[in-house]
């Protein structure tokens, strides 16, 4: 049979077409399995949370099970690892969060790349920390402790979840910023921290707010202010650090994210469930318990986000000269 150049031309453009109608029909179908969240921190943490909780509104959105896994250890790293080295087909994501930021600077040496090896999905939640003193410590304002802290150099000890935690890295962006100096004092996981700071063994703590509540309710700790740009719902009684120190911001954030090379279609679909399940009422409630606040946008959006925490974060690492424990 020969064919002429219109029926070849025809014939050639459809065989083109196949691939991308195939991976349309792909994404529309997807998912098909159950799909696997991998969490590089232990159950029960707020990574932990916000994975089961996004899971949750995914499975009812898209009618398959999206069950969380947690792949614990260095820093979060063994967990972004194996989502780095899964297939790219939408079935293997991973729960990325601030230390996926730092990490890049913290460690010399990784065997991946994450803002080249993930590919962002979108942003979940932003949840503040709030500074947190013990009684004994007189002040009661940020300018106050500020004060405090430079009459007693090197004697006020700062609680965190582990070096290169969150806590850690508020807490070291706040001493550069403000011009003091804390001893560290890391811990492994917020809750030693915490213990540690209700009985006086250090004075300040980079909390973050799930939790914090009856604390300082009670006054067994006293709280100085919130991490972020803007006042938190959950303490709206509590100033910014910025409105002392001006440009000052830190928080706690969480954000899917999938192999890179992941079909765009069902990154897009996948950032077009999580957004929808941001406006659900009953995720806005349990965000509103907790203090957060959505992190709703693009996967463009989020990997920007991305970009300037790990630039931001990689400049407090430096100054601080933090170490991975």
């Amino acid at each position: 049979m020969i064919l002429n150049r219109r029926q070849f031309l025809h014939l050639a453009a459809g065989a083109a077409a196949l691939p991308a109608v195939s991976r349309v029909a792909w994404a529309q179908a997807y998912p098909t399995r159950p799909v696997r969240i991998i969490v590089g921190f232990g159950a029960g943490g707020g990574v932990d949370i916000t994975a089961r909780l996004i899971g949750e509104r995914l499975s009812e959105r898209l009618g398959q099970s999206f069950v969380t896994e947690n792949r614990t250890g260095a820093g979060g790293n063994i967990g972004t690892e194996a989502v780095v080295n899964a297939a790219p087909d939408g079935y293997t994501l991973l729960l990325a969060t601030i230390p996926n930021a730092v990490n890049a600077t913290l460690y010399e040496k990784l065997n991946f790349n994450f803002i080249r090896d993930i590919a962002p999905v979108g942003g979940i939640i932003r949840v503040p920390q709030v500074i947190l003193v013990h009684p004994s410590v007189p002040a009661k304002t940020i300018p106050e402790f500020i004060a405090y802290a430079k009459a007693n150099p090197d004697k006020v000890n700062m609680g965190s979840a582990g070096s290169g935690s969150a806590p850690h890295l508020a807490g070291a962006l706040f001493s550069f910023m403000a011009g003091i100096q804390m001893v560290h004092v890391p811990y492994r996981g917020q809750g030693p921290a915490l213990a540690d700071l209700l009985s006086g063994q250090v004075q300040v703590f980079f909390a973050t707010t799930p939790g914090m509540t009856d604390f300082i309710r009670s006054g067994k700790l006293r709280a100085l202010a919130v991490t972020t740009a803007s006042r938190a719902e959950v303490l709206p009684d509590l100033p910014t650090v910025g409105e002392f120190v001006p440009g000052y911001e830190a928080s706690q954030w969480y954000g899917l994210g999938a192999p890179k090379n992941t079909p765009a279609e069902i990154v897009d679909k996948l950032n077009k469930e999580i957004n929808a399940a941001l406006i659900d009422a009953r995720m806005k409630a349990r965000f509103a318990e907790i203090g957060g606040a959505a992190l709703a946008g693009s996967p463009a959006e989020f990997g920007r986000f991305i970009a300037d925490e790990t630039e931001k974060w990689g400049k407090v690492v430096k100054f601080a000269g933090i170490k991975p424990e």
